[in-house]
């Protein structure tokens, strides 16, 4: 089966207080969003990366810039991840394969996990990686909080993987306002999601302080 990797890249840089959009910050001197696309070169044969319609010339120029070369698939990103993602999944015309859907500044996870997602997706099974969380947390509600056990809650990483199949009946429906990732679309309908492992430095760059962080990792392991 063709392995299909979905990168979507639509933010902004407002968290960043950045002018420009966070996915085209630079980390270890290029754009957060080439070591993104370049760990999953390998091991897909084709890369779809979702970008906002008005950011597809900047994109175009910084491929020039940097003599950025990987062959991917550019696709007009909606308003909500949701439509972006739909985008993406309709512009396939195969209707058997793997679908892995990753954030755009997640650029630090590694091939390791990405295969293991695949292998486990090509099982038949539906993946997402979580990690332990690490910190106590409590519950706020009707300013009232109690502790809750961490033990029970996950953090949610990407890529999650899918069949191609489902993930297009998937998005099908309607948006609403709980699809917060790709596994609850397919929740919706009635399929199960399967944890696996992920990874402790395959963090999402929302920050100036996430940034700080990716690059320091990123010089380490080079």
């Amino acid at each position: 089966m063709k392995i299909y990797s979905i990168i979507v890249a639509g933010g902004s840089g407002t968290r960043m207080k950045q002018s420009i959009p966070k996915q085209f910050l630079l980390l270890n001197g290029r754009p957060i969003l080439m070591h993104t696309i370049e760990r999953f070169e390998a091991l897909s044969d084709e890369i779809i990366v979702v970008l906002p319609k008005n950011e597809m010339q900047t994109w175009k120029s910084l491929c020039e810039k940097f003599n950025f070369s990987i062959s991917i698939k550019l696709i007009d990103g909606g308003k909500e991840r949701f439509y972006s993602v739909q985008n993406a999944i309709e512009s396939i015309e195969d209707s058997e394969g793997i679908v892995l859907v990753h954030d755009g500044v997640r650029p630090l996870l590694s091939e390791k996990l990405i295969q293991h997602i695949i292998d486990q997706t090509q099982k038949g099974l539906l993946v997402i990686p979580v990690y332990d969380i690490q910190e106590s947390i409590r519950k706020q509600e009707n300013n009232q909080n109690k502790m809750v056990d961490r033990r029970l809650y996950k953090t949610v990483q990407t890529p999650q993987g899918f069949h191609l199949s489902k993930i297009k009946k998937a998005y099908q429906q309607d948006y609403r306002s709980e699809f917060t990732d790709d596994a609850s679309v397919l929740e919706s309908i009635g399929e199960t999601i399967t944890l696996i492992e992920g990874e402790r430095f395959n963090l999402k760059i929302t920050t100036p302080e996430d940034l700080m962080l990716a690059e320091l990792l990123i010089n380490a392991w080079t």
